[in-house]
């Protein structure tokens, strides 16, 4: 018998797997917090033989380095990748041993596509493939997107990844499990599916690169991609030249004099409460990344790389989970932190700041009205399929940099949800802009009476 254990990191959109049998077991792309994989192998009271890379990574920083140090493991790197740490080559074909008394193997295939050395694995149970685990290669519904490497390799790569789509469905059972690293909210998957469980069976019936021609799945795949976070360009040269190990320890407590300075000074503050709480009072100058949402995303998106960042959260606890959201991608060490309420945050005889919040209703008993600015900070996909008439649009990923394109007037901050118009709320309100944000369902424009147009 064996097992698969997920381990979510649900913050990036991404799975990482602990599978084996009663006595040993391999790790498959391990988040950085590796502590998470090896709790997972102790409750299964196995050891880990071997960490696997499908990958050097794009869009986290990868703690298999760190893991396969910890435990003694073997680590498995595709022989294509260009690192500089020693590892063990991963050819196609080969085949490693992870529990010999379950009748348990790993064989690589090599599916290039994501990257030029992608490289899935099947694990087979005495010599039939059970399970695969297909990083950024097949994912559910859709394949990873093949544009994060080198602009001028994007068009070989996505008819790679159709070609690689083929060869998986072609060599492996129907009922085999697919299991992908990415595709649950990950910027590396081409598209956002819906589903949690699949198969090769389920894919071959389903997912475009397996139901389209060549030319008809790449133009699809190439219309199709959208923005790439900054931070990603980080990520495959942290990864190539092996991650540091990484340090939970609590950062240095910044009291009220200290956060003002560190706004002074022009670094950023960020306050991890949710955003009802930051709307209601905050310290100015400060900006709201939900420690609830996608934190790390949108953090190591919009700052701007390597600058100093102070924490504030409502509880030790919300700052060390957002300590450890944050290393993922690299963002080691917060220069500062403090807990509590913000009244604790700003110097004696300061006052707080904050904004008013709104729903579309509110917005269509305003719209159109002179001095009324809509900005909408969704990415140029989700505005395609409908947008308020005469709202201004400037991604939220971008307007940090474009502040000043934003019109004269009470700037009405919407998104599809709500997050990342409080996001960019608190960046307008901290240039000094009155801003309302918009926390409601975008579905609720056009029942509020909005004039929704659409392009798509």
């Amino acid at each position: 018998m064996f097992f698969v254990d997920t381990i979510e990191v649900s913050g990036l959109g991404n799975r990482s797997y602990l599978a084996g049998g009663e006595r040993a077991a391999v790790a498959v792309d391990p988040p950085r917090d590796v502590d998470r994989v090896i709790a997972a192998a102790a409750r299964r009271g196995v050891r880990i033989a071997q960490v696997v890379e499908t990958h050097v990574h794009n869009d986290y920083v990868s703690g298999g380095l760190e893991l396969a140090r910890l435990t003694g493991a073997a680590y498995l790197v595709p022989a294509g990748a260009r690192v500089s740490f020693a590892r063990v080559p991963v050819r196609d074909g080969d085949r490693t041993e992870i529990d010999t008394a379950a009748g348990l193997t790993l064989r690589a295939l090599a599916t290039p596509g994501h990257t030029p050395h992608h490289t899935a694995y099947a694990l087979e149970e005495n010599g039939e493939a059970v399970v695969v685990f297909t990083g950024g290669s097949l994912l559910i519904g859709t394949v990873g997107r093949p544009d994060l490497v080198e602009p001028r390799l994007t068009g070989h790569l996505a008819r790679a990844q159709h070609a690689s789509a083929h060869r998986l469905a072609a060599e492996l059972p129907d009922d085999t499990a697919v299991l992908p690293t990415h595709g649950f909210g990950s910027f590396c998957s081409s598209s956002q599916a819906e589903g949690g469980d699949t198969t090769i069976g389920k894919e071959r019936a389903s997912n475009e690169a397996l139901t389209r021609d060549v030319d008809d799945f790449v133009a699809a795949l190439l219309a199709g991609l959208d923005d790439v976070p900054a931070y990603y360009t980080h990520m495959g040269p942290a990864n190539a030249a092996g991650p540091e190990p990484l340090d939970l320890t609590a950062p240095a407590v910044a009291d009220a004099a200290e956060i003002a300075a560190r706004l002074a000074a022009g670094e950023w503050v960020v306050d991890l409460r949710n955003r009802v709480a930051f709307a209601a009072g905050h310290v100015p100058g400060a900006f709201n990344f939900e420690a609830e949402g996608q934190l790390a995303t949108y953090l190591a998106w919009l700052i701007p790389w390597g600058k100093p960042v102070t924490l504030l959260a409502e509880s030790p606890g919300q700052l060390a989970a957002a300590q450890r959201e944050l290393v993922r991608v690299g963002m080691d060490r917060p220069a500062a932190a403090a807990t509590g309420e913000p009244g604790g945050w700003v110097r004696e005889g300061e006052e707080l700041a904050s904004f008013r919040r709104a729903t579309f209703a509110d917005l269509a008993r305003r719209h159109p009205a002179e001095g009324l600015v809509v900005l909408d900070v969704r990415r140029a996909s989700e505005r395609a399929g409908g947008y308020i008439e005469g709202s201004v649009h400037i991604p939220v990923h971008a307007l940090h940099r474009r502040l000043d394109e934003v019109p004269a007037g009470e700037v009405w901050v919407h998104c599809a949800g709500g997050m990342r118009a409080a996001i960019a709320s608190s960046l307008l309100d901290a240039a000094g802009r009155e801003v309302v944000a918009v926390d409601d369902s975008f579905d609720a424009a056009d029942r509020a009476g909005l004039t929704v147009r659409r392009t798509s």
